[in-house]
C-alpha cells in the first residue's frame, strides 16, 4: 500500500523547496532533515520526477534542479513569518549597512506573499522586537566590511584591509586571502591568508578601517574555516581546569564558557554542577572571567588559579 499521508505530501513539497534553495543537495541531507530513511527519500524523488519536475542526479554528488526550472510563489505560515521580524532585527543590529540594506530588500518580497491578515499580525509585533548588541561591531569607514569578505570568499578573490592590530597605533595595509566570518564573543572576525605575515591571521571587524576589493584570484589552495581553527586551537598548550558551581549559577555562564575552553560538565551531588575547561590562559583571561561568578564556585584545580585569583582578590581589595 502506497504512503499517500498528509505526512509524505508536505515532506515532498519540502524536498521540492529545499532543491530549488541549492544548487546541490545530497541524499543524506534530506534523509537527516526529514528523519527518514535513504530508501524513503529515492522514492520521494522518484515521485517528484514522475510528476515532471526535472531534477538531475548524478551518482555520489546529488540532486539538483535544471537550470530555469522555478517553484510558483510560495506561501508562508503565520509562524514561519513570524521568523522574518526575528531575523530583520539582527540583520539590522548585527551586520554591517549594505547586508542589512539587502536584507530589507529580500524581506520586503517575502512580506508581499502573505495574506493580509498575516501582514496585520506581522506588524502589530514588529515594534516589540529589540535587538542590542553590546558593542559596536564595524568601524563607521568601512560599513560594508561584511558584504565585500562574503563577496571575496565566494568569488575566490583577494581583498586589501587597511588594518588597526591591538598593539599598534596605526593602521597597516594587508592584502589577505578570506577564508571564512565568524561571529565570537560579540565581534565578528574573519580569517584569512595574509600576504605581509605569510601566514593565516584573525581579523576583527571593528579594527577594519578600510576594505577594497581586488581581480587578483587566490593565490592558495585554504582549509575550510572550521578545520582551520580547531586546528589553530591544537597549537596552543592548554592547562585543565576544574572547578564546581550550582546547577542555577551554570546556565548563566553558558553563553561565555565555550571561548574559555569548555570541554564538558557533569551533576555531582547537592545541585551542583562540575564543569571541566582547558584553557589557553588562566593567569589573565580565565582568572578574570572566574571572578565575575566567583562568589558562587569553587576551583578544584589547578592551584595555579585559585593562587591567581588570590592575587587579583588582594590587589582589587587594596584600591578599595
Amino acid at each position: 500500500m502506497m504512503d499517500e499521508s498528509p505526512k509524505r505530501f508536505d515532506r515532498i513539497v519540502a524536498i521540492l523547496i529545499q532543491l530549488q534553495s541549492k544548487k546541490i543537495i545530497r541524499a543524506q541531507e534530506l534523509a537527516d532533515r526529514f528523519e527518514v530513511s535513504l530508501r524513503t527519500i529515492y522514492r520521494d524523488i522518484r515521485t517528484l520526477e514522475a510528476s515532471g519536475v526535472p531534477i538531475y542526479s548524478e551518482a555520489g554528488v546529488g540532486y539538483s534542479l535544471l537550470d530555469g526550472y522555478r517553484l510558483p510563489p510560495v506561501m508562508f505560515t503565520r509562524e514561519e513569518a513570524s521568523s522574518f521580524i526575528a531575523a530583520e532585527k539582527l540583520m539590522e543590529k548585527f551586520t554591517d549597512k549594505e547586508l542589512h540594506n539587502h536584507y530589507t530588500s529580500a524581506a520586503f518580497k517575502l512580506k508581499a506573499v502573505l495574506k493580509s491578515s498575516d501582514k496585520d499580525w506581522i506588524s502589530t509585533i514588529e515594534s516589540s522586537v529589540l535587538m542590542q548588541p553590546a558593542r559596536k561591531l564595524f568601524n563607521e569607514k568601512a560599513p560594508n566590511a561584511l558584504a565585500l569578505l562574503f563577496k571575496s570568499i565566494a568569488e575566490k578573490t583577494q581583498v586589501v584591509l587597511t588594518y588597526l592590530a591591538i598593539e599598534a597605533e596605526v593602521p597597516t595595509e594587508r592584502l589577505i586571502e578570506p577564508v571564512g566570518v565568524f561571529h565570537e564573543n560579540e565581534n565578528w572576525y574573519t580569517l584569512g591568508f595574509c600576504h605581509l605575515r605569510n601566514d593565516y591571521r584573525q581579523f576583527r571587524a571593528d579594527r577594519i578601517h578600510q576594505i577594497k576589493p581586488t581581480d587578483k584570484p587566490f593565490s592558495l589552495e585554504h582549509p575550510d574555516l572550521e578545520t582551520y581553527l580547531q586546528d589553530d586551537m591544537q597549537k596552543y598548550s592548554t592547562t585543565k581546569v576544574r572547578i564546581v558551581v550550582p546547577k542555577k549559577i551554570s546556565k548563566y555562564i553558558a553563553m561565555q564558557k565555550k571561548h574559555y575552553g569548555f570541554v564538558s560538565q557533569k551533576e555531582i551531588n547537592d545541585g551542583n554542577v562540575e564543569m571541566t575547561f582547558m584553557s589557553r590562559d588562566i593567569e589573565e583571561g580565565f582568572s578574570r572571567w572566574y571572578m565575575s561568578y566567583g562568589d558562587y564556585a569553587t576551583i578544584l584545580e589547578p592551584e595555579r588559579l585559585k593562587e591567581r585569583v588570590s592575587e587579583l582578590l588582594s590587589k582589587t581589595r587594596s584600591r578599595l
